[in-house]
């Protein structure tokens, strides 16, 4: 088996204490191949947006350091708004990424966990809007690779029942996934639901396996580990998932563009 882990924060990130060397030294010791470094960058008066010169100069030094023990791939993860494209389209142009996830951080300028994106929404409206809003990020920024944690604003939401069923949504999330197909855009598998006590991964079965039933391929599965402990956490249950749905390959990134690997 093939084992990447797509989705990993460092100190680089303002929510991770990681030392980068710390978190390759774990990928290393699980046996992981291909390993992304995926920094937050979000534009957003709570978040700092880390020093991306500094970041690629210690990650050139790792990678060549490391280059005969695990394969690295150059990442970033990025808050996608479309009411901030230009700012966002301009940082990503700035570097030679090999890898971009796009991912729903706040929605219409409001942070899911800093900000009262919820108050006087119930559930439905909350979660309506935060997928239409990821269809006009998806629309209007073009340069990414995968979406990330597409269904992760349950971890966020105030209601007695934050659970999001898939069939409460199916006509937004389809309209999703087939706008994300038919821009060669790709999903993750994000395990990091199992860290926070939620038993799930980001997405749900049901939506992985509506991914692949449309006619998606492009998959990478992560961690989004921002502590060495919990790099490759519960990959085994996402490379279950994968095999259940149907996929035979995992992507990989270079230059941002795909390739498939047998799983």
């Amino acid at each position: 088996m093939f084992k990447i882990d797509y989705h990993i924060h460092t100190n680089y990130s303002s929510d991770s204490d990681a030392d980068m060397e710390d978190m390759i030294l774990s990928a290393i010791s699980k046996n992981i191949d291909e390993i992304a470094i995926t920094d937050h960058v979000d534009y957003h008066e709570k978040y700092d947006p880390p020093h991306y010169d500094d970041l690629i100069n210690k990650f050139n030094i790792l990678k060549e350091k490391y280059k005969t023990k695990i394969n690295m791939v150059l990442g970033v993860e990025i808050g996608l708004e479309n009411l901030i494209a230009a700012t966002i389209n301009s940082f990503i142009t700035s570097y030679d990424f090999d890898f971009i996830i796009g991912s729903s951080h706040g929605v219409c300028k409001k942070d899911l966990y800093f900000d009262n994106f919820f108050d006087g929404m119930n559930k439905k409206t909350a979660y309506e809007l935060y997928f239409t809003e990821m269809l006009k990020n998806i629309n209007t920024i073009d340069k990414f690779c995968v979406y990330g944690h597409i269904d992760f604003i349950s971890r966020y939401g105030i209601y007695k029942d934050n659970s999001l069923k898939y069939r409460d949504y199916s006509d937004l999330i389809d309209e999703v996934l087939k706008t994300l197909i038919n821009k060669n855009k790709g999903i993750e598998i994000n395990t990091s639901g199992y860290r926070y006590k939620l038993n799930q991964t980001y997405p749900q079965y049901d939506i992985l396996k509506r991914y692949k039933e449309l006619g998606g391929e492009i998959i990478t599965i992560g961690s989004d580990a921002h502590t060495p402990d919990y790099v490759g956490d519960h990959f085994e249950v996402a490379y279950e998932m994968l095999v259940k749905s149907g996929f035979k390959y995992i992507t990989r990134f270079k230059n941002l563009k795909p390739s498939f690997t047998a799983i």
